[in-house]
């Protein structure tokens, strides 16, 4: 979704609008880029989005996260643990995971994390999944065995017309990729979705 040309560019451009949209918090995920091309694109968006407006989280990579003066991390089966994400990262900034589909990953709740990420709730085209979606229903069901007080984020295929019912299932947000970053104006769109949302 980001062009080969004019990156720094169109980096620079959405970060400001989505900083002028209102947007609080921003993951930034690049499965295939190099350390060089992370590194460049993280320094764009945290001069776009400054710290005091944005929180930004970096999928994967804990270990460049003191670098970019990202807010956190995103960690999933494959990158470094949650536990050695928090030792990374320290206390004060924000760590995530996965924590479950059709059930909640056995230890989840022990790990030192600040929120887990649960789905995927629909079918979606933003990321490899061999899981079936769950649905609202799965939401609800993750919520009566995370309790009430974990941050769950609820995440894959979500649109504004099927966000409320994820929310009301017991989501504490919803993650959303797809449904905002191909629209025409991103920013514009977020605006949609914050009116609609609240």
């Amino acid at each position: 979704m980001i062009p080969s040309t004019g990156r720094e560019a169109f980096l620079r451009r959405l970060g400001g609008s989505l900083t002028a949209a209102g947007v609080t918090l921003l993951e930034y995920r690049n499965k295939t880029g190099s350390d060089a091309e992370l590194i460049a694109d993280g320094t764009i968006l945290r001069s776009a989005m400054p710290a005091e407006n944005v929180k930004l989280i970096l999928d994967d990579r804990a270990d460049l996260i003191e670098q970019l003066d990202f807010d956190g991390v995103h960690v999933d089966a494959g990158d470094v643990s949650p536990v050695e994400a928090r030792r990374l990262v320290g206390a004060k900034r924000i760590v995530g995971t996965f924590g479950g589909s059709d059930a909640l990953l056995p230890g989840v709740l022990d790990e030192p994390v600040d929120y887990l990420a649960v789905g995927p709730v629909f079918t979606t085209t933003t990321k490899h999944t061999y899981k079936t979606p769950i649905g609202p229903e799965g939401v609800r069901r993750l919520r009566e065995l995370a309790g009430p007080d974990r941050i769950l984020t609820a995440a894959a295929g979500i649109t504004l017309a099927t966000a409320p019912a994820v929310l009301a299932a017991g989501a504490s947000a919803v993650a959303v990729s797809a449904a905002i970053f191909r629209a025409d104006d991103p920013a514009a769109e977020f605006k949609k979705w914050i009116a609609a949302l609240g």
